[in-house]
């Protein structure tokens, strides 16, 4: 499994440090801008690394690069390298870092680069670098910053520098914008389990509104860690805001994943839908919580609706069934919604949840802890919907397990409890905390429920039970994990009523004789400096 915050503390202080100088230099820049700005460096010095790297070999012509031209952009193009215009190679716009005109320099290397590259860059790179609001001596500064990491050569890859800088920058960009933030960021923790729990092996991978694509990297991260093979999966995604779409464009090209089937265009995915036609094998998706604005009064009729018309004061059943239009046959979900949806019964929502249920798609669903989401504190949880109950295949799985059918069942999983704190305002999971709710899904999905035994699935008051629909009707389909997890025992620590009152007495006799000693000195101290203290 990826590693989650819990890092070695050199590799914490390089990413903090770096973060600490860069939010310097960005005085007045709204953290919205600013992010584009040096995500936008980042990826520069990343492809001008790579592309140098391979640039050295074909000067040296030893080997296979006998004979080659290192200005032939074929040969960059043959290793899967981008190929960098002089103008546009770092070097060069290092030696140009303090001439008052950096940003039209750095807009032109994006353009040159976009150019060379139309068919994996073409309209994606930032060239906002000469805006006046972002004045040339931090600009310089922020050249000057970046140039002290390496980020594309072959050692600074196989450490995987590039994806801890992009993905912890992106988390701070997260913090600092706040409730705005949702619409490019998904905390880690968040993607993290929802891969570890779907996973998916192969296939075809879709979310309907990406961001900056985290869903994906994290998915073939999942693969790489698993020895499983990255030419199994394929990625299809959709994003309204432009901005973001690049964002996410460019989150792809740095590890080399194909984003050409990443879509974008203004209208969104519900007004216009741009892979009518997918029927993907996962679906892993954050949609927008609650959103009010997703013009459902113009859908009111959209074969979409399967399973009831969505309000159009919220879109969160919607993207229930969008998900389930794009599902293949055997296809799984794994998705992020309000807590609100596992029990409102506005607007008919509640009618929707019980189709859902009677219909046996809902496979499983997770309560997570307030405070994982930088940009809402609105209570999350986490759908898992599956089509292949009914029908279950042979989970492409290294090892061969296959799946047991689940029909008729749904695990309810609170996990309200796990995580840590961040920070003041932030949580995240730990790899335990992830690798307990996962390893119990794939328990529930592979074997019968028994009593006790090694691997086996049971139920544990407080934290996970197996429901079936009946148990769920007679909650009138609320599926809210609570319900039917229950309360923990409280462990008995062998301590009697009596010694425990005991003991806790003289420790409170003993803190109350601490108090008026410290009161009596007090009033010593004040009466050494002509101040008497009465107390009525």
């Amino acid at each position: 499994m990826a590693k989650l915050a819990q890092k070695k503390a050199d590799t914490e202080s390089f990413e903090q440090k770096l973060w600490k100088t860069a939010d310097k230099l960005r005085k007045n820049i709204d953290a919205a801008e600013y992010k584009h700005i040096v995500l936008g460096l980042i990826f520069l010095k990343y492809i001008s690394d790579a592309f140098e790297e391979l640039y050295q070999k074909l000067i040296k012509g030893e080997g296979e690069y006998a004979g080659a031209d290192a200005e032939d952009k074929d040969e960059y193009v043959a290793e899967n390298v981008f190929f960098v215009p002089l103008k546009a190679r770092w070097a060069f716009i290092q030696a140009q870092g303090k001439q008052p005109n950096i940003g039209q320099i750095v807009d032109e290397a994006m353009d040159l680069i976009e150019r060379e590259n139309s068919k994996r860059l073409k309209g994606i790179l930032p060239k906002v670098f000469g805006q006046q609001k972002l004045d040339s001596a931090s600009l310089g500064g922020l050249i000057d910053l970046i140039s002290k990491i390496t980020l594309g050569d072959a050692q600074a890859q196989a450490q995987d520098v590039l994806g801890r800088v992009y993905e912890y920058f992106l988390g701070q960009f997260a913090l600092n914008e706040g409730k705005n933030a949702g619409q490019f960021y998904t905390p880690e923790s968040i993607v993290l389990l929802l891969v570890e729990m779907l996973e998916p092996y192969s296939g075809r991978i879709f979310d309907p509104c990406c961001g900056s694509g985290g869903m994906f990297v994290q998915s073939e991260k999942f693969i790489e860690a698993h020895q499983g093979c990255l030419d199994d999966i394929s990625i299809y995604g959709q994003e309204s805001n432009e901005t973001t779409y690049k964002l996410c464009r460019m989150n792809l090209a740095i590890r080399g994943i194909d984003g050409s089937n990443i879509k974008w265009n203004p209208e969104g995915s519900f007004l216009n839908d741009a892979h009518k036609d997918l029927k993907a094998d996962f679906v892993i998706a954050n949609p927008p919580f609650n959103d009010s604005d997703w013009s459902g009064d113009l859908l009111q009729n959209d074969r979409r609706w399967q399973y009831g018309k969505p309000p159009a004061g919220n879109a969160n059943f919607g993207w229930v069934q969008h998900f389930l239009y794009h599902l293949a046959p055997t296809g799984s979900a794994g998705f992020v919604l309000s807590n609100g949806s596992l029990s409102s019964n506005t607007s008919g929502e509640g009618d929707i949840r019980k189709t859902l249920v009677e219909a046996d798609l809902v496979d499983c669903i997770v309560m997570l802890p307030t405070q994982l989401f930088y940009n809402t504190g609105i209570p999350a949880c986490l759908w898992f919907m599956s089509r292949a109950k009914s029908n279950p295949l042979p989970n492409p799985l290294p090892k061969g397990e296959g799946v047991t059918s689940r029909k008729g069942e749904v695990l309810f999983i609170d996990a309200s409890e796990l995580g840590y704190m961040v920070n003041r305002k932030n949580r995240a999971f730990t790899d335990e905390d992830i690798a307990k709710i996962a390893d119990t899904y794939h328990q529930w999905k592979k074997k019968p429920s028994l009593p006790e035994g090694e691997g086996s699935y049971r139920d544990i008051k407080g934290f996970c039970k197996s429901a079936t629909l009946a148990d769920i009707e007679k909650h009138n389909f609320v599926l809210t994990p609570g319900r039917y997890v229950g309360i923990p025992d409280e462990e008995d620590d062998g301590i009697a009523f009596e010694e425990k009152m005991e003991i806790l007495t003289k420790e409170l006799a003993m803190q109350m004789r601490e108090g008026l000693a410290l009161d009596e000195e007090i009033k010593l101290q004040l009466e050494k400096v002509s101040f008497a203290l009465e107390v009525d």
